[in-house]
C-alpha cells in the first residue's frame, strides 16, 4: 500500500550538515529546505504545511539570545533576526512547528516556553543538540497527528462522530446508547438521573426522537424554576377568570405534549406538594386546567430527569415513593464526565471547532499542557462547564494555542500539573505511542511504522515509558 508522504518545511541555518534532512527524506517525510528566512518565507507562501522544523544554531552560546537580553552582544540572533523568525511562524499560524535549541538555550527557560514569545505561541515542542533522531520523528508525527486531526475536524464539523446526536465514544457513553436504543421503542415512562451538566436532556431528546412519537411535540419544562404557586399553572394551565391576571385561556405543558413526549426537567426540585397533581394525571392520564371542570384526557409519555438520589429524597420525605415509581418505569444514568476519560478530548475539540465556525479567534488549537489538564481536571459540571470552558477560553485568549492558564478552571482541584517540560514532553510521547497501538490493533511493526521509527526504537520506548501491547 503506497502511503503519501508528508510535507514538512525544514528551516536550518547554513551551519548545520544535510544529515537531518536525510533522515527525515529516508522515513518518508516530504521535506522542503531552507536555509535563510527568504527561502523559508517563499516556502511558506506556495505550500500549505502541517509542521516545520526550525533549528537553530548550535554555536548560540545562551538563552540569552533568544529572549532578546543579550542578542546584539553575542552576535547570534539579533533582534531584527527574532523579529524575522516571528514573522516566519506568523505566516500560516496553523503550523504546528517544532524548534531545534542547544541544551544550553533551553536551561533557564520557562517550562511553557514564556521567556519567548514565537516559541510560546507557534511551537508544539522543541528538541535539544545533539539531536535523538527517535526522539525528533516522535514529536514530529505528534505536531502532524494533532494538526492532522484539527485539520479534518473543522472540515466536518456537522459529522462529528456521534450516536443520537450525542458526541462520545468512551465505554459508559456505549453502554447508555445501548440502553437507550431499548428505551426508544418502548412508550412508557422514563427517570432518567445524573450530576447536572450530563446531557440528561440530550438523552430525552434522543429517546423522542427514535420513538414512534417522534413527529409530535416534544415539550420540556424546568420544574425547579417556577415559584411553587406557579408551577401547577404552567403544568396544567388554567381558565380565563381562574385566578386575577389570568385574562384568556392558557393551555399547560402537559396539555400542550398530546401524542408525544413531556419532559419534565429536574423533576426532584418539584414541591412536595404538586407532586400529588402530577401523580394524579400519572395514574389516570387526564388533566383539570385551573379553574375548570372538564377532564381532558393525555396521551403523552413522561421522560423525567433529577440530578436528585430520588431513593434518598423518599427517605427524607421530600418526594413521594409512589410518584418515584410511577416515573422510574424504565431508568437510566447518564455518567459524570470524569467517568468518560476518553470523550474529554473529543468533547474539547468539538466544542473549539464549534464556536471557532465563522470566527477569527487567536487561538488555532490547544497546548499539551492544557490537553492534560483537560483530562485530569475533576469537571464538577461535566459537559455543560467544558463546553463554557471552552467558550471562554477561546473568546479570551491571546495564544495560538490555548494554555492552561486561559482555561479559568480551580487549580486547587484534585489534579497535579505538570512541573517541567520533559513532563510535557514525556506524556506526549506516552499518549502518540499508546495511540498508534491501538490502531494498529497492538501491531508493534505496524505502529512503528506509523510513528517513524524502528520497530527497535518503539520497543525502547515502551520499556521506557512501561506501556504493554
Amino acid at each position: 500500500m503506497l502511503i503519501s508522504k508528508r510535507k514538512l518545511i525544514l528551516f536550518q541555518q547554513p551551519s548545520f550538515s544535510d544529515e537531518i534532512y536525510n533522515e527525515l527524506l529516508a522515513h518518508d517525510w516530504d521535506v522542503y529546505l531552507a536555509k535563510n528566512f527568504q527561502q523559508a518565507s517563499d516556502l511558506v507562501d506556495k505550500h500549505k504545511f502541517m509542521v516545520g522544523l526550525c533549528l537553530i544554531d548550535e554555536a548560540c552560546p545562551s538563552t540569552h539570545c533568544l529572549i532578546g537580553k543579550k542578542c546584539l552582544v553575542n552576535n547570534c540572533i539579533n533582534t531584527q533576526q527574532l523579529t524575522q523568525l516571528h514573522r516566519l511562524f506568523n505566516v500560516q499560524s496553523q503550523i504546528n512547528w517544532v524548534m531545534g535549541l542547544p541544551k544550553e538555550c533551553t536551561q533557564k527557560m520557562a517550562p511553557d516556553f514564556a521567556d519567548i514569545k514565537p516559541l510560546a505561541e507557534y511551537c508544539h515542542d522543541y528538541i535539544t543538540f545533539p539531536v535523538d533522531i527517535g526522539r525528533l520523528l516522535v514529536s514530529l508525527n505528534h505536531a502532524y497527528g494533532m494538526n492532522d486531526t484539527r485539520a479534518d475536524s473543522q472540515e466536518t464539523i456537522d459529522d462529528y462522530p456521534s450516536t443520537f446526536g450525542i458526541i462520545g465514544n468512551s465505554p459508559p457513553m456505549q453502554n447508555l446508547f445501548s440502553l437507550l436504543k431499548k428505551v426508544a421503542k418502548e412508550d412508557c415512562s422514563v427517570l432518567i438521573e445524573g450530576e447536572t451538566g450530563t446531557g440528561k436532556e440530550l438523552i430525552a431528546n434522543a429517546i423522542h426522537n427514535h420513538s414512534k412519537r417522534s413527529k409530535n411535540p416534544f415539550v420540556a419544562i424546568n420544574c425547579g424554576a417556577f415559584p411553587k404557586d406557579l408551577i401547577q399553572a404552567e403544568l396544567f394551565g388554567y381558565e380565563k377568570g381562574a385566578f386575577t391576571g389570568a385574562q384568556q385561556r392558557r393551555i399547560g405543558k402537559i396539555e400542550s405534549a398530546q401524542g408525544g413526549t413531556l419532559f419534565l426537567d429536574e423533576i426532584g426540585d418539584l414541591p412536595y406538594e404538586q407532586q400529588v397533581n402530577l401523580l394524579r394525571f400519572l395514574e389516570d392520564r387526564t388533566i383539570t386546567r385551573i379553574g375548570g371542570v372538564e377532564k381532558i384526557a393525555i396521551d403523552a409519555r413522561v421522560i423525567a430527569a433529577t440530578h436528585v438520589d430520588l431513593k434518598e429524597a423518599v427517605k427524607r420525605k421530600e418526594f413521594r415513593e409512589d410518584l418515584y415509581y410511577r416515573l422510574r418505569v424504565l431508568q437510566m444514568a447518564t455518567p459524570p464526565l470524569r467517568a468518560r476519560e476518553d470523550d474529554i478530548e473529543l468533547l474539547a475539540w468539538y466544542f473549539f471547532n464549534k464556536f471557532s465556525q465563522n470566527q477569527t479567534y487567536q487561538a488555532k488549537g490547544f497546548h499539551a499542557d492544557t490537553l492534560y489538564l483537560l483530562q485530569h481536571y475533576e469537571w464538577p459540571g461535566n459537559v455543560r462547564e467544558l463546553m463554557n470552558c471552552i467558550r471562554s477560553a477561546l473568546v479570551m485568549s491571546e495564544n495560538r494555542l490555548l494554555k492552561p492558564v486561559d482555561l479559568g478552571i480551580d487549580r486547587r482541584s484534585k489534579i497535579r500539573m505538570l512541573q517541567t517540560l520533559d513532563e510535557a514532553r514525556t506524556l506526549a510521547d506516552r499518549e502518540s505511542i499508546i495511540t498508534s497501538l491501538r490502531h494498529a490493533n497492538n501491531n508493534v511493526s505496524r505502529a512503528a511504522e506509523t510513528l517513524g521509527i524502528s520497530r527497535v526504537s518503539l520497543y525502547r520506548l515502551m520499556d521506557k515509558y512501561s506501556i504493554n501491547a
